[in-house]
């Protein structure tokens, strides 16, 4: 990849993240006189309402940590659950602080996992295989969305067309996902080139560094991912468990947020909050800002706008669910995140 592709690929990131908060901005613009009412009433909530955000997302850390378990055992280990829900808080603070797309997150889980004696592709696969499971069960959840619009007449062209798309997006990129790591020449073929231009990326930041990731090593670990996913293969039938935690933890994530809903005094369209949370998290994947900030709360706003919820209470409910799931679940995964590290340079 050239340095002008690499400046190509941010220019579109940013000018999805400038679009986005213009739009959010606009919005705000136009509903000022709404937003100013409800941000006066904004210490009028309902406090013993927030606090249930709390058990919610124990809820949803205890979901995350038995899928982990339930791969883990697939693929021949049995892990401790509170380590893997340790480790699920750390990962929530990597993939927040370093915006890329949950790579990064990727990398620390393989890195993470060498104290439990876990080799780098297999921890890979097991978070992969996480993500798929996220990702399938959510289409599941969309389901469950549209089907409490439709009760309430919400249903509307552009709702439509934004649940089509997201079902689209995620049954293709599955798909995509097993196609690669089914075939052992696939997955060399594809990792290994996308290894060759992750090194040009880095040379263009770094040209004082030749091959930053070996190629030959990194081709042994994408023949032993290969293997693991033909041993989790055999039978699918082992996945129905992990699908369902997939889709509680989805779904506790979601109620996370309808959780402020309830303490702002408003019991709007639970659909609406499902394809809303979709959006937003899916395109904060390309933010370049941490956490996804302004892309995540101005995507969220909007689909909410379009289902029915007004942006003048869409807007003050999401930077409240925002802040307060960030103060419940960054101290605890930074804690735990300098713990390990500092643990791992001691052995």
């Amino acid at each position: 990849m050239s340095r002008f592709s690499a400046f190509l690929v941010y220019r579109w990131k940013l000018i999805v993240n400038v679009v986005t908060i213009a739009a959010l901005f606009i919005l705000i613009v136009v509903s000022r006189a709404q937003l100013a009412q409800t941000f006066d009433n904004l210490f009028k909530v309902h406090a013993w309402a927030l606090l249930l955000i709390i058990p919610v997302e124990y809820l949803n850390y205890d979901a995350q940590a038995r899928l982990y378990q339930k791969l883990f055992a697939l693929t021949g280990n049995q892990l401790g659950y509170w380590r893997l829900f340790k480790a699920s808080l750390e990962l929530n603070f990597v993939n927040n602080v370093f915006p890329s797309g949950g790579v990064t997150g990727i990398s620390y889980f393989g890195v993470r996992m060498r104290g439990e004696n876990i080799t780098g592709a297999k921890a890979t696969l097991v978070h992969l295989m996480k993500l798929v499971m996220l990702f399938l069960s959510f289409e599941a959840l969309i389901v469950v969305g549209m089907f409490f619009l439709a009760v309430e007449g919400h249903m509307s062209s552009i709702i439509l067309l934004v649940a089509g798309s997201l079902t689209t997006l995620l049954v293709v990129g599955t798909a995509a996902f097993a196609f690669i790591i089914g075939s052992e020449k696939r997955i060399a073929s594809f990792f290994t080139w996308g290894t060759v231009q992750l090194n040009k990326i880095i040379r263009i930041v770094r040209p004082e560094y030749g091959e930053t990731i070996n190629i030959a090593r990194a081709r042994m670990m994408f023949e032993d991912l290969h293997a693991n996913y033909m041993l989790v293969r055999k039978d699918w039938r082992q996945l129905r468990q992990p699908f369902w935690q997939a889709f509680l933890a989805n779904l506790w994530e979601v109620m996370a947020v309808y959780v402020v809903y309830i303490a702002f005094g408003h019991f709007v369209n639970f659909g609406a909050v499902i394809l809303a949370y979709a959006v937003a998290n899916f395109a904060g994947l390309v933010s370049i800002l941490p956490g996804g900030i302004g892309i995540y709360e101005g995507l969220m706003t909007l689909v909410l706008a379009a289902a029915g919820v007004p942006s003048a209470l869409s807007l003050p409910v999401t930077v409240m669910y925002r802040i307060l799931n960030m103060v419940v679940q960054l101290p605890p995964g930074y804690y735990l995140y300098h713990k390990a590290l500092h643990g791992s340079k001691a052995s």
